[in-house]
């Protein structure tokens, strides 16, 4: 039986001399909490875990697209989309989104991911022509910080990446166009692998699995081995367990308590939460564009968690609630 090791992570002081830092982050763990597909979860540890996946654990993750990973990093979100669930229909063309764009960077935005098809719940296809027209001019306009394509389909990451972005960030892990993971990977580029159950349309029709946590894990694991197969090293790799992409609550709130885990994939982890249905049924907020207050909750989770990328609508609340929770960390207001 397959074992899974989970990092049991802290951030406090003093640290004790078996302590392991953890992917080259503020966070490190002494022990690691042992996962079996039996469902037994087993407290054991960190010098009895095999030494290929302590390697994953410990090693730092490398800077992507010229941004060092060394803490939790702010992706803000520039849909421009009519539909997409809370920031849908926004803006009245590229400049807009343009000026939106200016105002998450000076919010505190380290990356803009910008997408062009909404991957909500229910939510239909647009073709590869609507996607290309409504990103590429406005990523041609961007800098100052990377930009990352929030597509699934490859002509829309080469008009994208033409146009000045950096990142590919695919919902459907290279899954729905195969040509996407060919051109990754010859292009060298830093690609975000998502797990997601279904398409957008069907994916919440009752998921299911043997267990949340391993599924996905299995699943990722899977789609960065065919990366490194095709020549893309793994440190330009990025996972993300895929909240909310055919996920019951309960499945959410499993994988969000075992973020952790997926560092074993010698991976830097996004983490997408923001605004999502489960926080405003836990919240009691039926507004979106309401639950900022939930969403900075589930971002503080992930960076205990030694995430490297949360992506959020709410950058401003969240950078404010990184620089309190750091500096509350530092015993020092600085």
């Amino acid at each position: 039986m397959r074992d899974y090791y989970r990092p049991l992570v802290r951030r406090d002081d003093p640290r004790p001399e078996t302590a392991l830092p953890l992917a080259g982050g503020r966070g490190w763990f002494a022990h690691c909490a042992r996962h079996r597909r039996d469902g037994s979860v087993t407290r054991v540890p960190a010098r009895d875990v095999p030494q290929d996946i302590l390697a994953r654990l410990t090693a730092p993750r490398l800077p992507l697209a010229g941004l060092a990973l060394d803490r939790t990093r702010i992706m803000g979100i520039l849909n421009v989309t009519p539909d997409s669930f809370s920031d849908g229909g926004l803006d009245d063309g590229p400049a807009a989104a343009v000026a939106r764009a200016a105002r998450l960077v000076a919010n505190g935005a380290e990356i803009l991911d910008v997408g062009g098809e909404s991957t909500r719940p229910g939510a239909l296809a647009v073709s590869e022509a609507d996607e290309i027209a409504r990103t590429a001019p406005v990523i041609a306009d961007l800098g100052g910080v990377p930009i990352s394509i929030d597509t699934r389909k490859r002509r829309v990451a080469e008009a994208a990446v033409a146009a000045g972005a950096a990142i590919v960030n695919d919902v459907a892990a290279l899954t729905f166009d195969p040509g996407l993971a060919d051109f990754v990977a010859e292009a060298g580029l830093p690609v975000c692998v998502m797990h997601s159950r279904g398409d957008p349309a069907t994916m919440q029709d009752d998921p299911r699995y043997e267990d949340v946590l391993l599924d996905v894990y299995d699943f990722l694991e899977e789609r960065v081995e065919m990366l490194e197969s095709k020549g893309l090293p793994r440190d330009r790799i990025i996972v993300d367990p895929g909240i909310g992409f055919g996920k019951t609550q309960a499945h959410n709130l499993a994988l969000l308590n075992g973020l952790a885990l997926f560092h074993g994939l010698g991976c830097a982890i996004l983490l997408g939460a923001s605004r999502k249905g489960f926080i405003g049924r836990i919240g009691a907020e039926p507004e979106p564009a309401k639950r900022a207050s939930g969403s900075v909750a589930v971002a503080l989770a992930g960076l205990a968690q030694g995430i490297q990328i949360i992506r959020v609508h709410d950058v401003a609340e969240t950078r404010q609630a990184f620089a309190l929770w750091h500096a509350i960390e530092d015993g020092a207001g600085r």
